[in-house]
Order: C-alpha cells, then sequence, then structure tokens
C-alpha cells in the first residue's frame, strides 16, 4: 500500500525547507560577516609573504578580545583608497616608529623583520630621508613587507584600531 501525502503535509514540508534555507543563510551572513570570512589578495605589496590572487582566511572576531599586535598581518579599511588593504602591524599603541637611512625602529630598538627580502630597505616617503610617526591610542603603523611598492602608514599615518578588520589566518 502507498501513501500519497496530503495538501497539508506537503505545505509543512515546503515550509520546514525555507526554514532550514533561511536559517542557513542567516547563518552564513553572520558568521561570514562577524567571524571568518575569505580574502584574496590584490597586489605587490605583501610579497613576499602573501602573493597577488592568493586566497586567506579572515579572523574577524579576534579584535574583540584582544588587540593586534606586532607582527600581524591585518586587513585594513585603508583610508587614502576608500578600499580594503592588506599589512603588517609594525608600531602598536603607543608605540613611537622611527625610519632613518633604510631602518624601522620602534621606540628606539631596530625592528627585527625575519618575513622580509634580505636587504630589504625601508625608505620613509617623500623628500625626507627620515620619518617619525607616533601611535595614539588605539592606533597601529602599518606597512606593507614589499616596501618598495607599498603604500601604507608611512604615507597615510597609523590607523585607527576601528580600521582594521581582522587577522589574516595563513
Amino acid at each position: 500500500m502507498v501513501r500519497v501525502p496530503r495538501k497539508e503535509g506537503l505545505l509543512k514540508q515546503i515550509f520546514q525547507c525555507f526554514c532550514i534555507l533561511a536559517m542557513a543563510a542567516a547563518s552564513y551572513f553572520v558568521i561570514s560577516h562577524y567571524f571568518v570570512t575569505s580574502v584574496q589578495v590584490v597586489g605587490t605589496s605583501m610579497l613576499p609573504t602573501l602573493h597577488d590572487a592568493d586566497h586567506y582566511l579572515l579572523n574577524r572576531w579576534v579584535y574583540h578580545f584582544k588587540p593586534p599586535k606586532r607582527g600581524d598581518v591585518v586587513v585594513i579599511r585603508d583610508v587614502s583608497g576608500h578600499c580594503f588593504a592588506v599589512k603588517r602591524v609594525v608600531g602598536v599603541a603607543g608605540d613611537s616608529v622611527y625610519i632613518q637611512n633604510g631602518d624601522v625602529f620602534v621606540n628606539g630598538v631596530k625592528l627585527k623583520e625575519p618575513y622580509l627580502s634580505p636587504g630589504t630597505p625601508t625608505f620613509a616617503y617623500g623628500h625626507s630621508r627620515d620619518q617619525l610617526i607616533m601611535c595614539g591610542r588605539d592606533q597601529y603603523f602599518v606597512m606593507g613587507d614589499n616596501r618598495m611598492n607599498s603604500a601604507d602608514s608611512r604615507v597615510y599615518g597609523a590607523v585607527t584600531k576601528e580600521n582594521i578588520l581582522g587577522l589574516v589566518v595563513r
């Protein structure tokens, strides 16, 4: 004997499927906008660490519990281009970042940068060979690893924590 579903049973199943799809879409929206999302690197400002067109995960949740730290690779809301950019945190709140003769000094100590290609110099932008930037409260000095091809805090100054979207997970 075969049982034919009633019209009410079929409507109930359709409604349940709709509810499941709605909950799945809402879960995807919440997770991708507030917890973890996929990002694609566009450009070469983070070479040799990150490559153009590579995909990574962006942890959007981590900085709700702890502040960014020196060395973190982050996605920022780029204040100069009204877009997003991937950069490395070099200076944190309260730090002084001084660029002189191709070297970076944080709080008077030369920064060790093993993530750069050997011999990579860092120069200030503009006419001056030296540059000093102080990071205020909730401000961060960020730079690309490809120092000769990166618009970063040397151009637009320290970025605020609210402009840091999250930590790139490699």
